[in-house]
């Protein structure tokens, strides 16, 4: 449940403008061929839609060549700013930021791709040397001296001395390129820029090892199975998945389960035998945690002390109130404030939940003449199943064969359409780079609004997880002011790990089924993907997803509530035998229990948060990651009966880059706004596909990006400040005063 982003210097000054239009129309960059003794990969994106990306033309071993290129040409542009003649205006500095290194931008679009759904081959060794110059590559920008004096005398032009006036855009923009810069190190004296870009270095390095260490853990922790009895409990449709998996992972065995959660998840849900529910949890929660080559403690340790020297370089109290300063946080006690508030609740609920599971497991061994047991993290999906049978009469067993992946895709655009007047046309013509890869044109109003490009199946080398990246931003840069302007549009993708079935991935003559879980976080990551597609702005940084790190998973998370509304489970969760829509009563059942095992899911996702802002919140330098894990969790009440849903050593989120770290709290933090604007929905007429509201959602939070301070986008849509006790509703705890 992650964005991704490529890891351009541009691209993390998440900067901000308005700019509203009403049409599209795609321009194509100049045509510029790439020096005849460079690679294709450096030439401009051709074909429809404004270019495409070529994956047709990536030569892996041109990566290494290319990108010493790119970096080089990225260098003199810059430079080349910051060295401008003419006194700094807006035009001749921000301006032309905007525009400088597209080359490199579209590399890096090709390798990023590669990095995150195709890591095998020379990939891995590539990544450990590219990652490194792409990181001394944004500090060269931010910390060029040359370069800050035009962007600070600008800043103070237009908002000390205010002798320039700016569009609300672009006087955004401007600030937040002159504050990304001071938190970068702009005003630190050389030597100390020198330490800075040596820990910058280091930590991308790390960064990657960090993330290798876990696709290798995924890749070779596989759990075996030939004796049919261990079967038990599965559906037909998950004992075909795990048939694909073990001839994908060379046949040692009839059935494999591997390392990754869309497999681990419906075994430890149905699978009858302890034993291996165990053993598989093991394997998945232990990742990078075994003492061998691909232990992840020592990197942690020393991303966290270089954590913590950069903040202490840069003058914050911790590493976390350095990521935070540009946050709707603010700071880390606003976070922890609204954590805490939920925490005890649901920690409650988790006493609950297990009592009631307790109940049931010592009945089962009772009656079957064999010992007690008590209820372990192994055993929590497996018996909550079992409750859920209990309270609602409700086995989500029977829920999955309706689920058919083709159909939830089917009907998330379909909301898409019904909300935003969106329609996704699947065309073939354009080259990706897997054949499980499908490319869609997104059209609104009879014009062009982007591409869609989705990615859904596991396969060896992708990274584990759902995520969406942008392989292009939107932007109106060169617009006329005409009615048909001239407008970048985006180009998005969706990238997720489903099993697919048994005649192999992507075969349309097989039904994937996916579980709940699954569907829901497919309708996040289109969310995600949405939010991009909308955008309608004039600078490609304020574009789309560009926004403050604990707002971005607010239009990802609203868009979860439409899939449980009756218009779509109607509609689109039919039998994938029968194609008999799901029963009536199943939808009731659905409903009833739409808050079900909330405190399991709440507790497993807060401590990652809580322990993610309590790691960064101080100098965690030499820290015992096992021990402060064990100490930390006991400290805040951790249930015994469910872990952490990303333990440390395998955190990507925190310990793959800097992006999550000390933002993990980000996802509860856009719930209480998702919770807040689902209300407005469910009290309109029309409920959750009525049209005005639809249009308020459009209007201020998927088109305007970051042009504007999210509190107030928020209040636009609203009408109001949030109400965090819509959070506690949602998730059926009680409010408390």
């Amino acid at each position: 449940m992650t964005i991704f982003h490529p890891t351009t210097s541009k691209l993390a000054m998440f900067s901000a403008g308005l700019f509203l239009f009403s049409t599209f129309a795609y321009v194509q960059e100049p045509a510029v061929s790439a020096p005849s003794n460079s690679s294709d990969m450096l030439a401009s994106w051709p074909g429809p839609y404004g270019g495409v990306p070529p994956f047709s033309t990536v030569r892996v071993d041109e990566f290494s060549a290319a990108f010493a290129e790119a970096l080089a040409d990225a260098a003199t542009e810059f430079e080349a700013i910051a060295n401008h003649p003419d006194p700094p205006t807006f035009e001749n500095t921000i301006l032309a930021m905007e525009t400088a290194g597209k080359t490199l931008d579209r590399l890096e679009v090709l390798f990023d791709v590669h990095a995150s759904n195709l890591n095998v081959g020379p990939i891995p060794d590539l990544e450990r040397e590219i990652s490194p110059k792409l990181a001394a590559h944004s500090d060269s920008i931010t910390q060029n001296a040359k370069l800050f004096e035009r962007i600070e005398a600008i800043h103070r032009d237009v908002f000390e001395s205010q002798t320039v006036s700016l569009e609300p855009d672009a006087k955004r923009l401007l600030d937040e390129t002159f504050k990304n810069f001071v938190r970068s190190g702009a005003r630190l004296n050389e030597g100390d820029k020198a330490k800075l870009s040596q820990i910058n270095t280091r930590l991308a390095r790390l960064f990657t090892d960090f993330n290798q260490n876990v696709l290798e853990e995924e890749k070779q922790h596989v759990t075996w199975i030939n004796d049919q009895s261990d079967l038990a409990g599965l559906s037909e449709s998950t004992i075909e998945s795990m048939a694909a998996a073990a001839k994908a992972k060379g046949g040692k065995a009839s059935y494999a389960i591997t390392n990754t959660r869309s497999s681990m998840d419906p075994f430890l849900t149905y699978a009858e035998n302890r034993d291996l529910r165990e053993q598989v949890w093991r394997n998945f929660y232990y990742r990078c945690d075994n003492g061998g080559e691909h232990d992840n403690h020592a990197i942690i340790r020393e991303i966290l002390s270089l954590r913590a020297a950069r903040a202490t370089l840069l003058d914050y109290e911790s590493h976390a109130h350095w990521r935070m300063e540009s946050t709707m946080a603010a700071k880390p006690e606003a976070a922890m404030d609204l954590m805490m508030r939920v925490w005890k609740p649901a920690v409650a609920r988790v006493a609950d939940e297990v009592a009631d599971m307790q109940a049931i497991a010592d009945a089962q061994c009772d009656a079957a003449g064999q010992p007690r047991i008590k209820i372990e993290p192994w055993d929590y999906r497996y018996y909550a199943e079992k409750v859920r049978k209990q309270k609602y009469d409700l086995d989500m067993a029977e829920v999955r064969p309706y689920l058919q992946l083709s159909k939830m895709t089917e009907a998330m655009m379909y909301c898409a359409e019904e909300l935003f007047g969106m329609k996704f046309q699947r065309i073939g013509n354009l080259p990706t780079f897997h054949p499980d890869v499908t490319v869609y044109e997104v059209i609104r109003d009879g014009q062009h609004m982007g591409l869609f490009y989705l990615d859904p199946f596991a396969r060896e080398g992708k990274r584990s997880g759902a995520w969406m990246t942008d392989y292009r931003e939107q932007s109106g840069l060169g617009l006329s002011g005409d009615s048909g302007i001239p407008v970048q549009t985006p180009i998005v993708s969706n990238n997720s790990n489903f099993v697919a079935g048994g005649a192999g991935d992507g075969d349309e003559s097989s039904a994937v089924l996916i579980s709940w879980d699954d569907a829901t976080t497919l309708f996040h990551e289109f969310g995600h993907a949405l939010h991009g597609l909308c955008s309608r702005v004039h600078y490609p940084s304020q574009s789309g997803t560009n926004v403050a790190r604990d707002f971005v998973e607010f239009p990802s998370q609203i868009l979860e509530h439409w899939l449980s509304t009756p218009e779509v489970l109607s509609r689109f969760a039919v039998h994938f035998e029968t194609g008999e829509p799901m029963p009536r009563e199943l939808l009731d059942k659905i409903e009833r229990s739409s808050k079900f095992n909330s405190g399991f899911e709440t507790v497993e996702y807060l401590a990652c948060a809580i322990l993610d802002m309590k790691l960064h919140d101080r100098d965690a330098a030499g820290i015992d990651i096992t021990e402060f894990e064990k100490t930390e969790l006991a400290a805040i009440g951790m249930p015994d009966e469910l872990p952490m849903r990303h333990r440390l050593p395998h955190f990507s989120h925190l310990f793959s880059s800097d992006a999550y770290s000390a933002g993990y709290y980000s996802y509860l933090w856009s719930d209480a706004l998702t919770a807040d604007a689902a209300e407005m929905f469910e009290q309109a007429d029309g409920k959750y596909f009525n049209e005005e509201v639809a249009g308020k959602l459009f209007d201020h939070i998927l088109s305007v990006g970051n042009t504007i301070d999210p509190a107030e986008t928020y209040r636009a849509f609203r009408g109001r400040d949030v109400n965090t006790d819509a959070l506690l509703r949602k998730r059926g705890f009680p409010v408390q005063r």
